[in-house]
C-alpha cells in the first residue's frame, strides 16, 4: 500500500510521509516525490538529478537488508534552502549496512550535502541532506 501523509509541521519545516513496499519497483515513486520536492525548493535540475539518484541508492542499501514484507518509510522535511530525506526500514536480524568507506557510501555523499545511517537490529535508516548550492 502507498501512502501519503502531510504531518504535523516542524517549527517552519513541510513534512511529508510516503510509505511503499519494501520492492524495488516502487522506487520510482520516491524518485518522483523526491524530484518534485526539490523542484518546489527550486534546486537546478543537475542538483534535482544527483539527489534522485542519492535517494535511489540509498534505498538500493536498505532493501538489500530488509525484511520479507517489510515497507520503505520516506519522510521529507522541506525548508527554505535544503531538503532532507529519511529513508527506514526494517531490517533482517545481524543486518549491516555498506561501510562508509565502500562505494555506495562515496556516492552518497558525492551527491548530497551530507549523509549519515544508523541501524538498531530492527530498523535502519538513511538520512540524506542537500542544501540549494545558490542559497
Amino acid at each position: 500500500m502507498t501512502q501519503v501523509t502531510d504531518t504535523e509541521p516542524d517549527v517552519g519545516d513541510d513534512v511529508v510521509l510516503l510509505t511503499v513496499p519494501a520492492d524495488g519497483g516502487y522506487l520510482g515513486v520516491l524518485r518522483t516525490a523526491t524530484a518534485g520536492l526539490a523542484a518546489r525548493l527550486h534546486f537546478a535540475l543537475d542538483e534535482i538529478e544527483d539527489l534522485r539518484i542519492a535517494v535511489d541508492e540509498a534505498c538500493a542499501m536498505l532493501l538489500a537488508i530488509a525484511t520479507r514484507n517489510a515497507e520503505l518509510e520516506c519522510r521529507f522535511a522541506v525548508t527554505e534552502d535544503a531538503l532532507t530525506v529519511e529513508v527506514t526500514v526494517a531490517t533482517v536480524r545481524g543486518a549491516k549496512l555498506p561501510s562508509e568507506s565502500s562505494f555506495a557510501w562515496k556516492v552518497l555523499t558525492a551527491l548530497t550535502t551530507s549523509a549519515e545511517a544508523q541501524a538498531n537490529g530492527r530498523y535502519a535508516t538513511i538520512r540524506l541532506l542537500t542544501r540549494r548550492t545558490d542559497f
